[in-house]
């Protein structure tokens, strides 16, 4: 969300940001309605000096004993003007927070043009593919020879884009998060969270979800939403609040199932696991001081990355292009894992800095020590990482000759000392 006195300072600004997204200037539509509004707030206080005048004068003429019917009328007629202007001004205000609440965030200074993710920069690659002297299967053809993953019933049960998982690989799934969660909150200073499943209309608004990706989520018929990411809830711990600077950077972490509709997906990943309706994430959330936050971006990414290290993954770091970003983000750094089923890259985290926009609309702010007034926070959000998709790449790159599944040794401890995933195992 943007300040509208900030547009005002700086429309050029603002619309270069808009343009940099491929999307038309608003400058001056903003600002129309903002002055149009403020016009209106004018009248209202011009409104309210007359009818306090008036009801002196009615008070000065009572206290005469005159009659005070003619400034009696005064006064109601301006009621009637005051009441006018206010459903004006209140029309108007819905109008300007309407139109703003559409607005992406401005992407950063550093992020690279282009219209989609074709534009997008390869900042690093770690690793090799592993190398295999057989043809490489992709998941889903792993999981069901293993009699260990189900999509045909779970299509009986919910339809496309569910699974079933069964057997050690669902326990691999479990082991994975499991090692996320504990690596993110004892090595890299994250708090464990569990926060609600759904939630209200103003949080995903906090969010940027609200009011404009609604079919891309999920909504009960009693007013509640699925979450389509733990950034949703933890990103809103901090809504309505006022911190102290020195409680910055707020780092919190939560594995939750996510629900996504996947509404402008048809036709996309439809086998196996890469694009599912439910899903679970280890999610990664900072609360952060504006002048900390591109720091706490390129910390988190790494803590992301770290994952996928230790997992022996190969995997690169890109930056996403202006046309590529996300609605309420600034700037966003994806890792894409590679799957050798695929030959093919795949995002398996997401990491970004959303600078104020967020706490905007949440209204989170801090105070800083010595500083009059108040201050917007930055917000970050990062998967740490996607457990689907990380046990995709494991199944993918720890495949053998024979279909089964080598466990990376940093899971083994979570597998109970398996070191292998065989049929009937």
């Amino acid at each position: 969300m943007f300040d509208v006195k900030w547009i005002r300072e700086s429309p050029d600004e603002f619309d270069r940001g808009l343009t940099r997204r491929g999307l038309s200037p608003m400058a001056a539509q903003v600002l129309d309605l903002d002055a149009r509004r403020r016009k209106v707030q004018t009248r209202l206080q011009e409104l309210q000096t007359k009818r306090n005048e008036a009801s002196k004068a009615i008070g000065e003429a009572k206290r005469r004993g005159e009659d005070a019917a003619a400034q009696m009328a005064d006064v109601a007629s301006v009621k009637d003007s005051m009441a006018a202007a206010e459903g004006e001004e209140q029309s108007l205000a819905a109008e300007l927070d309407a139109l703003l609440a559409g607005v992406p965030n401005g992407p950063a200074p550093d992020v690279p043009d282009g219209a989609d993710e074709s534009a997008n920069v390869c900042l690093r690659t770690h690793g090799e593919a592993p190398r295999m002297n057989f043809k490489a299967l992709q998941h889903f053809e792993l999981g069901e020879a293993l009699g260990m993953m189900d999509f045909a019933t779970a299509a009986k049960l919910s339809g496309a884009r569910f699974v079933i998982m069964r057997q050690s690989i669902a326990r691999l799934h479990r082991a994975l998060s499991q090692f996320m969660i504990d690596m993110h909150t004892t090595e890299h200073g994250y708090t464990e969270t569990v926060p609600p499943f759904l939630v209200r209309d103003h949080v995903l608004y906090g969010t940027g979800q609200l009011p404009k990706f609604g079919e891309d989520l999920f909504r009960t018929t009693n007013d509640f939403w699925l979450i389509p990411t733990a950034e949703v809830p933890l990103t809103n711990l901090v809504a309505d609040e006022i911190l102290e600077a020195d409680a910055l950077p707020i780092r919190v972490t939560a594995l939750t199932p996510c629900f996504r509709s996947e509404a402008g997906a048809a036709g996309k990943d439809t086998r196996g696991m890469l694009r599912q309706h439910q899903f679970d994430k280890v999610e990664l959330v900072s609360i952060a001081h504006p002048d900390q936050s591109d720091e706490e971006l390129e910390r988190m990414t790494t803590c992301a990355e770290t994952v996928l290290k230790r997992l022996g993954l190969h995997y690169r770091v890109v930056v996403l292009s202006t046309g590529d970003i996300g609605f309420a983000a600034r700037k966003t750094y994806d890792i894409e894992v590679w799957l050798p089923g695929q030959g093919a890259f795949r995002e398996i985290s997401s990491c970004s800095n959303c600078g104020d926009f967020q706490a905007r609309r949440m209204k989170a702010r801090f105070r800083a020590a010595g500083e009059k007034g108040t201050r917007y926070v930055h917000t970050l959000n990062g998967s740490g990482v996607a457990v689907g998709r990380c046990l995709i790449a494991v199944m993918e790159n720890y495949q053998q000759a024979d279909g089964s599944i080598a466990i990376p040794e940093a899971l083994q401890p979570y597998m109970g000392g398996l070191k292998v995933i065989a049929a009937h195992a």
